[in-house]
């Protein structure tokens, strides 16, 4: 995917103020472009047949046809990022391979994860980033450098398992040991890349690769490491 071109966007949704809401997201952004606007699943399928589409979001209760009917009659998929009220239709929406689940009324700050997943997701898929696949992209060349009293430390990212806030400092945990830095979890939040890495408590941030197994509302990391999940970062998680 050329970084410099704006994705078309088609939106599809039975409720006028929920176009709104994500035109009003998509323009503070640069790199996307509305090209169509439907009100039904049948009023979008003519759509397509005629109009290039790189990303539709997509509401699930509609008439005629829902959003899953309609994804379902698709022969080639546009990436997909499904807008609904309803968190039930979660697991059976990323079972149908969309982007993002975004459950209304959202944020623009998480309007613009989801943004963010879809551009990986693209640019994993090009043939100008053939290396990459969507099952393996590689951490391990990927390093930072963190300040532990007087040094500044190199560590790789890939055997780091989370980020855990700690007063004015942030745990660095690193083959079972952790190194204290003087930085906010915040911080490292933006400098990290959203592909490898992600918050699941306002005081946890972890690497998804390090994932054992979820249980409840904890996170079990392959170093043993038992993290709690936040509320409101547990949708995101999932």
């Amino acid at each position: 995917m050329d970084e410099n071109s704006s994705l078309r966007v088609l939106i599809i949704d039975d409720e006028p103020l929920a176009h709104e809401v994500v035109i009003t997201y998509i323009k503070e952004r640069d790199d996307l472009v509305v090209v169509g606007q439907c009100y039904s699943g049948p009023e979008a399928l003519a759509f397509i047949k005629k109009t290039p589409v790189d990303l539709i979001f997509l509401d699930i209760e509609m008439p005629v046809l829902t959003g899953f009917d309609f994804l379902s009659v698709l022969t080639e998929k546009p990436q997909v990022i499904i807008t609904s009220a309803y968190q039930e239709y979660a697991l059976e929406g990323f079972n149908m391979d969309v982007a993002d689940y975004l459950l209304k009324p959202f944020r623009f700050d998480r309007f613009q994860q989801a943004i963010d997943k879809v551009k990986l997701r693209l640019n994993v898929n090009s043939e100008k980033s053939s290396q990459l696949t969507r099952e393996s992209v590689d951490l391990k060349p990927l390093s930072i450098f963190i300040k532990v009293d007087k040094k500044q430390i190199q560590i790789e990212l890939a055997q780091v398992s989370c980020f855990e806030a700690y007063g004015n400092y942030v745990k660095v945990w690193r083959n079972q040991q952790a190194l204290l830095t003087p930085k906010t979890l915040s911080s490292f939040e933006q400098s990290l890349p959203k592909a490898f890495f992600i918050r699941v408590h306002k005081s946890t941030i972890i690497n998804k690769a390090m994932i054992d197994f979820i249980e409840g509302d904890t996170v079990t990391l392959k170093d043993g490491k038992k993290v709690p999940i936040g509320k409101q970062y547990k949708h995101n998680l999932l």
